[in-house]
């Protein structure tokens, strides 16, 4: 204590961690000094006795907690059970910040109305469930909601929102006339789901960006893009092909021109109404990317970020697990995977998610025809993949350790507003990821945390395994084991950055 005898103890050391951080190309071993949840001192040796408590990292790799930005938690179990299984599934990934995509309509609360009745209790049924910290996006799918962006950006800490662009006309898990997905969205005849809904929730959002300057920077529209009229069009002519079956049938079956043309139009919106950040969500071919890439050249004034998923990038269309790894937009051939790494490789990509959405074993797939794509619903968990997923595949490509923690903490943290999350420095949050770069395992559903009873990664092999999780320098997960009551919080942002932290 001698050094610093004006100080209070540290909570706790955390010591011979290979410190990983964004845009930092030196992996450096430092000792982690903790003091009310947030990172204190960092240097080469923080003596043992300056701490409360102490923790040996045993020279494993630190990265800074992972922040997941797509999930779904609630979708296809109630909100409060999926919380405390699917953030116990996070936090045994590395992942220490779920932010969940929300809506009204059928699955998650099963109810419609005003966000102003329903995300009071959306947060009523998170509070003392996650493991980890957590946020929410909602999707303003009834014409009120869109006169309620500004309340729910300005006063609840959502700044952010998505468009489903497919879901006027084509359902959840395949085909559906459009009467039933009135049903599915739980929309009055007065209301519609269609492009002139996404323009004014774009219109809505500009304004709320002009009116409150300091969150202008983190108001965002997200956009699933798929154009409905064409998953149509080719599910009628795909279900009629003998020749394809399975995951190549459900990928022809939404071809990847359906979300080109669906990126086009999206970023046409977001030119006309002024919307300046859009996220263009899980892009799954070269076509989306490549539009994408189009767009940003067209309208450089816009703030475009784009966005793919460790299932698109560690399986194809010829995955073993078949129809468990259903999922909007499909699993891809193989030449797409490859494209999306090279882009990823060529820092064309700016983050990276795990879109996890618990589907139990039971309603994932049809009992009396488990291999029937057509059956199966869409989604499936993977946040405890994501980390060791990019890391195994991503450092066999040559990816550095900086790009991996800028594309799954600090690019993400910075665009949604998480202003203490995604570095190692201090005044961060000491959320932190000890990984063991050189232990290889093999993904089993059987191990994981999440209720899901299966994983469309299973029984492949991955090297690069978490360790250790922190949470605000607390630990909550360590060598297979979640340690300690649930203790994450829910972030409103934007969430103030350390001082001196913005780069």
């Amino acid at each position: 204590m001698a050094d610093h005898p004006s100080l209070p103890p540290l909570d706790l050391l955390i010591k011979r961690v290979r410190v990983v951080r964004p845009h930092r190309p030196a992996v450096d071993l430092l000792d982690l000094g903790i003091r009310d949840g947030r990172f204190a001192r960092i240097a080469p040796e923080i003596p043992a006795a300056e701490a409360q408590q102490v923790f040996d990292a045993d020279h494993l790799l630190g990265f800074p907690g992972v922040v997941d930005a797509h999930t779904h938690a609630g979708i296809y179990a109630p909100l409060a059970d999926d919380a405390v299984t699917e953030s116990r599934a996070a936090a045994m990934g590395g992942v220490t910040t779920m932010l969940t995509y929300f809506r009204s309509g059928q699955y998650y609360l099963n109810r419609g109305g005003p966000y102003a009745e329903i995300f009071p209790e959306v947060l009523r049924l998170s509070r003392d469930r996650y493991w980890v910290d957590y946020g929410y996006h909602l999707a303003p799918i009834e014409r009120q909601h869109i006169g309620e962006m500004e309340a729910l950006a300005r006063e609840h800490g959502v700044p952010s929102f998505k468009i489903f662009m497919f879901y006027g006309g084509h359902g959840l898990h395949g085909a559906a006339d459009r009467d039933a997905q009135r049903r599915f969205l739980m929309i009055g005849e007065e209301d519609s789901y269609d492009l002139a809904h996404f323009e004014f929730i774009m219109r809505a959002a500009a304004r709320v960006q002009q009116a409150h300057p300091h969150l202008a920077e983190h108001v965002s529209v997200s956009l699933h893009c798929e154009v409905a009229d064409i998953l149509n069009a080719y599910t009628r002519l795909v279900q009629r092909d003998p020749s394809l079956t399975g995951l190549k049938a459900y990928s022809a079956a939404r071809p990847p021109h359906a979300e080109g043309l669906a990126v086009w139009i999206a970023s046409y919106l977001a030119h006309e109404t002024g919307c300046r950040n859009i996220n263009l969500l899980h892009l799954s071919s070269r076509k989306a990317l490549e539009a994408a890439l189009l767009m940003q050249q067209a309208f450089p004034h816009i703030d475009f970020r784009r966005e793919v998923t460790v299932g698109h990038l560690l399986l194809d269309t010829e995955a073993p697990t078949g129809t468990y790894a259903k999922v909007n937009p499909p699993i891809r051939p193989r030449e797409d995977v490859e494209f999306l790494w090279q882009m990823l490789l060529g820092r064309k990509v700016d983050w990276i998610v795990s879109d996890h959405a618990c589907c139990a074993t039971e309603a994932k797939v049809a009992a009396e025809r488990p291999d029937d794509i057509w059956l199966a619903k869409a989604g499936f968990g993977g946040t405890e993949y994501l980390l060791s997923g990019v890391f195994s595949e991503g450092h066999r490509r040559g990816m550095s350790y900086p790009h991996m923690a800028e594309l799954l903490c600090w690019n993400p943290a910075r665009r949604f507003g998480l202003g203490g999350k995604g570095d190692i420095a201090p005044g961060y949050d000491a959320d932190l990821a000890l990984l063991d770069p050189a232990r290889t395992f093999t993904v089993r559903a059987a191990e994981s945390q999440s209720a899901q009873g299966y994983t469309p990664f299973e029984g492949q092999q991955l090297t690069g395994q978490v360790r250790s999780t922190f949470l605000r320098g607390h630990l909550v997960y360590d060598k297979g084991q979640i340690v300690g009551p649930p203790s994450g919080q829910y972030v409103k942002r934007p969430s103030p950055a350390p001082v001196g932290g913005a780069r």
